[in-house]
């Protein structure tokens, strides 16, 4: 596959939507400027050859691509799968985005000798022994990709009694560590604290933002997810508009981390390419804003 040129400001504070596969026809059908890149899973595209690697030719012919991994497990103790991380290095050889990323979490576990995936996201012990797990993950995918991961939180449904660390800190550790990016779900956090019962959540999630190394900080995603019921927990199912909790944090956040590429996720109750392009088109719009305020703040 031939390299693809990318523009050298693309990852310095772009926008770009997660392509999914009801999106394709549209997006392949005419460039459109009003995004300026887009996010593939990378287990869509392991296959070599057949329709699935054509489709990923097409795509990067009109557009900067990141790839971003959903079965890493970078948090696994078994470590990540041997026969995993080949296929994901040899997709980023082939691809060379201009991001790849993977998640924060526990995937791979050992069936008497033979590899076990959960198939889910499931949270960490924010424990010494996890934290080093993780690092010698983050090390080992680093090595093989010869390049800078990035390393995403993830919504978790109930937390050990017994961490060490808070979640931040944990991450900020590991990026230090490793010198990984990181790739900061603002809506993971939000519904967290949520579900969590936390009082003042857009306050304590700044809170959380001030843990975290600024110049580690790569890319946020925006999301939102169905409203529950009255006292019940939020399920991340990626099927709503970007909340307008999540627009409000991201506001802030933004100050804090201007270079960082924003992404849009919708992955259920997927609505019209238009209408994803419009939540992009929201986002250049508060980048814009706050990059006028910013501005004015220095002398």
């Amino acid at each position: 596959m031939n390299s693809t040129h990318y523009p050298q400001d693309c990852e310095h504070g772009c926008i770009g939507v997660g392509l999914r596969h009801e999106h394709y026809t549209q997006a392949l059908a005419q460039k459109t400027c009003s995004i300026d890149f887009v996010e593939l899973h990378a287990e869509n595209f392991f296959a070599q050859g057949g329709p699935s690697r054509h489709l990923l030719e097409e795509i990067r012919s009109l557009y900067p691509v990141s790839i971003h991994g959903t079965s890493m497990g970078l948090g696994s103790l078994a470590g990540v799968n041997e026969r995993y991380l080949n296929r994901f290095t040899q997709l980023d050889n082939d691809v060379n985005p201009i991001y790849i990323s993977d998640h924060a979490c526990f995937t791979w576990g050992d069936d008497s000798g033979k590899p076990l995936h959960a198939g889910d996201l499931l949270p960490l012990k924010f424990d010494t022994q996890t934290l080093n797990a993780t690092v010698s993950n983050i090390d080992r995918v680093q090595q093989a990709i010869g390049r800078q991961l990035l390393v995403e939180n993830v919504v978790t449904y109930f937390s050990f009694s017994n961490n060490i660390f808070a979640e931040a800190e944990f991450l900020a550790e590991v990026a230090h560590r490793t010198q990984c990016g990181l790739l900061v779900d603002l809506n993971n956090i939000l519904v967290n604290m949520h579900n969590q019962k936390v009082q003042d959540i857009t306050v304590n999630a700044l809170k959380w933002l001030s843990y975290l190394p600024q110049g580690h900080i790569n890319e946020l995603h925006l999301a939102g997810s169905s409203l529950p019921q009255m006292g019940d927990i939020i399920i991340d199912d990626h099927s709503q508009p970007v909340s307008e909790q999540c627009w409000q944090l991201y506001t802030l956040a933004i100050q804090h981390f201007p270079k960082a590429a924003t992404l849009i996720e919708w992955d259920n109750d997927l609505p019209t390419w238009d209408v994803l392009l419009k939540e992009a088109g929201k986002a250049r719009d508060i980048r814009k804003a706050a990059g006028v305020s910013l501005r004015k703040a220095i002398p």
